[in-house]
């Protein structure tokens, strides 16, 4: 910021080397502008101070929320919660379907298929065609064609 307060220190040499004085128009409004422009060196220094110290805050609670994270969670990482995933994974069914219009087999969560009324879109991946579904299987084992998988 130094380098602004020169800039404005040479013009100011300027202005008074070639006797600006503020009894002529120009003299007034360059001298005017000549200090509103060290206003404005002042500012910037100030809100340089200003960033500056809201960075070494911000570091500060940084540091200090990486303690508490590390009291609270300990060394945890990622796989600690894989085994989770897993289990959560096994509880879905899946249902293969052949698109009637790509010919594609598509894999859906089974509630998706079984439970969809006439309001229920579903597009398939790969040629993005709208899929109806006509009626699921029913209990007593006449099945739709569709290929059961339970994950």
């Amino acid at each position: 910021m130094n380098y602004l307060y020169e800039r404005v220190a040479y013009l100011r040499g300027l202005a008074e080397g070639s006797e600006l004085t503020e009894e002529t128009r120009e003299g007034k409004i360059l001298l005017n502008i000549i200090d509103i422009l060290e206003d404005f060196a002042d500012s910037m220094e100030e809100l340089k101070r200003e960033v500056e110290d809201l960075d070494e805050y911000v570091e500060a609670l940084d540091e200090d929320l990486a303690v508490v994270e590390d009291d609270v969670y300990g060394e945890m990482d990622d796989d600690d919660f894989d085994d989770e995933d897993e289990e959560d994974e096994e509880a879905i069914d899946f249902v293969e379907l052949e698109c009637p219009n790509c010919h594609e087999m598509i894999y859906l969560d089974e509630d998706m298929v079984y439970d969809a009324d006439d309001d229920t879109e579903v597009v398939c991946p790969s040629c993005h065609e709208k899929i109806y579904f006509e009626d699921a299987c029913d209990e007593e084992g006449g099945c739709c064609g569709h290929h059961h998988h339970h994950e």
